[in-house]
């Protein structure tokens, strides 16, 4: 059974109008949703089975100006500081039960390109940026590490001054698009005494000698998702690959990191809606003893419950777009919202799939693969409990 629903904010009853778009939001809407439609669905399965999408995927996205939306027009982007725009894709892509699809894009979006963007000189944003806005290269950013998890400020991965080189040693792991990628964007200390201050982040082309991968790895969802684990062995790279200036890579890392927050945040979002949606579409027609699923008093207010919150949710992540568009989302904001949109996923989920019965527990159906992709989402870009530690510091410093 393909039954992969379609995002649409406002498709039950009660649901409350979104207001934060405009006409032009709605028309590019529907240029991603017609893109989805025509090259990401049919091939789902497919990719799931690979491990990974195809390249040309990359290509015909930049076709369709669904890359580097907020990147410079002189680099091939689309110029517009609109956060909104990254939002639309990702609701289409994961609406669509494509979440490890939109993965692919968005890791670029709203992952690889802010760093160039905000850091990146010129002669960098010609070598990475506008190749892989143009689809012809893919990018990616390696941080988590296999002793580290997310605690980036413990990573281990070295890179020693040698004249004008560094010579970088380390592993990477859970490392989207790694097996993909072109470049990647890469963590490492540069002074193992400074702590924090001793993190730069540089740009590692992955045909340098020394620099292997391994995967994809197998996980228990997201399985058309590219994720590898990377090595450097007295991998050489330029000082002229350094991003953003050395010793800064931990402030910059720090500064991009609500923004993927917030990805992961629209992400879960957009899927509990669909599977919500189609939990209670299943409620209704489906009848037991005589009435349907969603005439039990018990599964209405289950229904009730979790309307109520996804509505609740959608207004608070509707504003942090809106103030992500104008530069004012902040980390704790952000980490108000991946923990708490991820977590409410999580329940949604858990209903929806009782709701089903035994065929919440069948592969073929949306809700048993949402079950699958949804986990990790409370772990990856930061953990819950990272993301609460992040809300009480501020709130007791």
């Amino acid at each position: 059974m393909n039954d992969r629903p379609r995002y649409d904010a406002g498709m039950n009853a009660v649901a409350v109008p979104r207001t934060i778009f405009d006409e032009s939001h709605d028309d590019f809407r529907d240029t991603v949703r017609r893109f989805v439609e025509r090259e990401v669905v049919p091939n789902l399965e497919r990719w799931s089975e690979a491990g990974r999408v195809d390249r040309d995927l990359f290509r015909k996205a930049a076709e369709t100006g669904l890359l580097g939306i907020t990147a410079p027009e002189e680099f091939g982007g689309g110029g517009v500081e609109d956060f909104r725009y990254n939002a639309i894709i990702i609701e289409e892509f994961a609406g669509a039960g494509a979440t490890d699809v939109s993965m692919s894009i968005d890791g670029e979006n709203d992952l690889v390109a802010p760093y160039f963007i905000a850091f990146g000189t010129d002669e960098q944003n010609e070598r990475w940026l506008a190749p892989m806005l143009a689809g012809e290269k893919i990018g990616a950013i390696a941080m988590t590490e296999p002793g580290a998890g997310s605690d980036l400020a413990s990573l281990t991965t070295t890179a020693r001054p040698d004249g004008d080189e560094f010579v970088l040693n380390g592993a990477k792991t859970f490392i989207s698009n790694g097996l993909l990628a072109d470049f990647v964007i890469v963590a490492a200390r540069t002074d193992p005494e400074a702590g924090r201050k001793g993190i730069s982040l540089l740009v590692v082309d992955t045909d340098t000698p020394g620099f292997t991968r391994s995967g994809p790895l197998k996980k228990i969802g997201l399985f058309a998702q590219d994720t590898a684990e990377l090595s450097f062995a007295d991998v050489r790279v330029p000082r002229a690959n350094v991003l953003g200036g050395e010793g800064e890579g931990w402030k910059n890392m720090r500064r991009n990191l609500p923004i993927e927050r917030l990805s992961i945040a629209v992400t879960s979002m957009a899927r509990m809606r669909a599977t919500f949606e189609q939990a209670l579409a299943y409620a209704t027609e489906r009848h037991a003893f005589g009435q349907r699923i969603a005439d039990f008093q018990a599964n209405r207010f289950y229904l009730a419950e979790l309307a109520t919150e996804i509505e609740v949710t959608q207004a608070f992540i509707d504003r942090c777009i809106v103030d992500a568009s104008g530069h004012q989302l902040d980390e704790v904001t952000a980490a108000m919202a991946k923990w708490w949109t991820t977590e409410l996923h999580q329940r949604v989920i858990q209903r929806a799939l009782q709701l089903h019965g035994g065929y919440g527990f069948m592969r073929e159906y949306a809700v048993a693969r949402d079950y699958m992709d949804s986990r990790v989402a409370t772990i990856f870009g930061g953990t819950t409990e990272i993301m609460k530690e992040i809300i009480g510091r501020r709130l007791t410093k």
